[in-house]
């Protein structure tokens, strides 16, 4: 028994332990990035009144469009911010322009925005949490026709200012990671159809609206974040990481932009 114990003993110290495969790029930090300790983040998603609302105009989408792609896109988003930084992330909610606490948070989400429609109390409202020192993130719309209303509606809001483009050398590009050009995030329809666009949008643009050097608006255009994030975890569609990777990070550098500027 004992020459059987030392046998196994000998046979251990010179047969290497297997360990599983590990892909650097797979890992998530141990510790998030000191940097922006201190800073408060929640994502805040925007209940809008919408053009086919109380209407039986049909849609190419189920639901409200407010809604789209939630509750996934916040909370991966969230998790994800809350492992590569320091920043106190909080749970995600849902608020309408006129909920007294939407000053109490620096930072909105409005997806869809292509089916916007605000009031002219809601644009005044939305006027003020912008120059309070508030940000705007609009994402997941498209092509000529969406962008016509979308800055129609922004009009209401600033008529005195003009929607620009952000410089490519601007440091929103490399907030956090660095970002050499503005991705085109492919919704998931479109990247099973095999492209990245949709709705004649053919090139994506991150615009703003600059209240001198500070942009009070990050407008995605032509792009999909929040598919990037709510799809994220989903091993059906393997090919589909690149664009969740390119969401993620432009997704975080805008707003740890928005939250030090």
């Amino acid at each position: 028994m004992n020459r059987r114990v030392a046998l196994l003993a000998m046979l251990l110290s010179v047969v290497p332990v297997l360990q599983p495969r590990v892909d650097a790029q797979l890992q998530v930090p141990s510790v998030g990035d000191q940097r922006f300790a201190g800073l408060q983040w929640r994502f805040v998603r925007i209940k809008y009144h919408y053009v086919t609302e109380n209407s039986r105009t049909s849609q190419d989408f189920l639901g409200e469009p407010w809604l789209i792609d939630g509750p996934a896109a916040e909370q991966n988003l969230s998790r994800r911010l809350k492992t590569a930084t320091s920043i106190d992330v909080q749970d995600p909610i849902v608020l309408t322009l006129d909920d007294p606490r939407l000053f109490t948070y620096p930072w909105i989400y409005i997806v869809e925005p292509g089916n916007l429609k605000l009031s002219d109390g809601e644009a005044k409202t939305l006027r003020e949490f912008l120059l309070r020192g508030g940000t705007a993130l609009f994402d997941d719309f498209h092509g000529p026709i969406e962008w016509d209303h979308f800055a129609a509606e922004m009009k209401k809001v600033f008529p005195e200012r003009e929607i620009v483009d952000f410089p490519k050398d601007h440091p929103v590009f490399s907030a956090f990671y660095k970002i050499d050009s503005y991705p085109q995030i492919a919704g998931l329809g479109s990247f099973l159809s095999g492209r990245t666009w949709e709705k004649g949008g053919f090139v994506a643009h991150l615009r703003t609206i600059f209240d001198g050097d500070r942009p009070l608006l990050f407008i995605n255009w032509n792009t999909d974040m929040g598919d990037g994030w709510e799809w994220s975890n989903a091993e059906d569609y393997p090919g589909y990481i690149k664009y969740t990777s390119m969401a993620y990070r432009m997704g975080i550098n805008e707003i740890v932009y928005a939250l030090t500027h």
